[in-house]
Parts: structure tokens; C-alpha cells; sequence
């Protein structure tokens, strides 16, 4: 069943499409989940209720062409994570961080030495806050101002905390350079 047929049926009540959606965008709608929240289980419960509010919502999608399926259900899962996020009140916590560095010590070719699972390890052991400005930032590619709007916190807290992901993320990458 192609991407359109899936949605059409979805949109329909299909339990067997919604099956096959399921199957088919589960494993990456998980991915964005566990980025966003870091602890797997909650991630899990975080998943659950978005297909849930996906296969509510079904009406409010239309079908733009190959792809536009793919990421409405990702734009709906982070909307998810991020209620999620905000109902913990944790978003806009800062944790102070003494003495980070701004850049990573030695040179580019050294960084592609580092695995990408260890990248998104250090992305998800980042303090929740951190954690989900960064997301939205890099991988979302939201700017403050949306940000800021997303989490119910100021354009200056959200440019702060993203510096702050990013020299946590610097010192890890240095510390795990020096062990290898």
C-alpha cells in the first residue's frame, strides 16, 4: 500500500491500514520520541498517546505528495513530546554549568571518528530543558522566537539554553576524544 492509499484509508478508520502505518513509522516516530524525552519507557508512553491523538486527528491531514504523510506524523509526535515536556514543567530549569568550553580541541577529521550512536547518547543524556531547545533548534531547525513560543519560555532563554546544550555536548565530545 503506497503512502497515499495508507493515509486515505487511514483517514477512513481502517484498522488494517492503521496497523500497517504503525508497523511502517513506528521505529523513526520512536527515534524522535526518545530524543526528546531521553528516558525509553516514557518515550514509549509518549508514542502511544501520539498515535493515539494521530488516529484521532486523521481528518486534519491532507495528502501534499510523497513525504507529507511522513512528516505530519513527525511534526505530530514532537507536538507530542513537547506537551509531554511542557505537563513536567522541567523545560525551562537551567542547571548552572561551570568552566565549558566553546569549541571541540583538535580538528574536523577527528570528529567524524566519533560513532553517531555516541553522538545521539550525549544528545540524550542532556538536562531535559537542554535537551529539547537543542532538538528543536538542529533538528527541527526552529529559531528562538518559535522556540520560546513552543515551550511558553523567552527568546533569551532558549538561545542561552541551546549555547548550553551545545557546550555540554562540546565537553563530552572532548572527554570521550581524550578516552579513545
Amino acid at each position: 500500500m503506497n503512502e497515499a492509499e495508507l493515509a486515505e484509508r487511514c483517514g477512513k478508520g481502517d484498522n488494517l491500514a492503521r496497523k500497517q502505518l504503525y508497523e511502517r513509522y513506528a521505529g523513526q516516530l520512536m527515534a524522535i520520541c526518545i530524543r526528546y524525552i531521553g528516558d525509553r519507557e516514557t518515550a514509549q508512553d509518549v508514542l502511544h498517546d501520539g498515535f493515539l491523538n494521530i488516529f484521532r486527528s486523521f481528518d486534519k491531514f491532507t495528502y501534499k505528495g510523497e513525504g507529507s504523510l511522513k512528516a505530519w506524523l513527525a511534526r505530530v509526535m514532537v507536538n507530542e513530546a513537547l506537551g509531554y515536556l511542557r505537563k513536567q514543567s522541567s523545560a525551562n530549569q537551567e542547571i548552572v554549568v561551570e568552566e565549558l568550553p566553546d569549541m571541540v580541541d583538535g580538528d574536523d577529521d577527528t570528529m567524524e571518528q566519533i560513532p553517531q550512536s555516541v553522538l545521539m547518547q550525549f544528545i540524550k543524556e542532556l538536562p531535559e530543558g537542554y535537551r529539547t531547545v537543542f532538538n528543536l533548534y538542529v533538528f527541527e531547525e526552529k529559531g528562538h522566537k518559535e522556540i520560546a513560543q513552543m515551550l511558553g519560555i523567552t527568546e533569551h532563554t532558549s538561545s542561552s539554553q541551546l549555547y548550553r546544550a551545545k557546550s555540554l555536548l562540546i565537553k563530552k565530545i572532548n572527554d570521550y576524544r581524550k578516552r579513545i
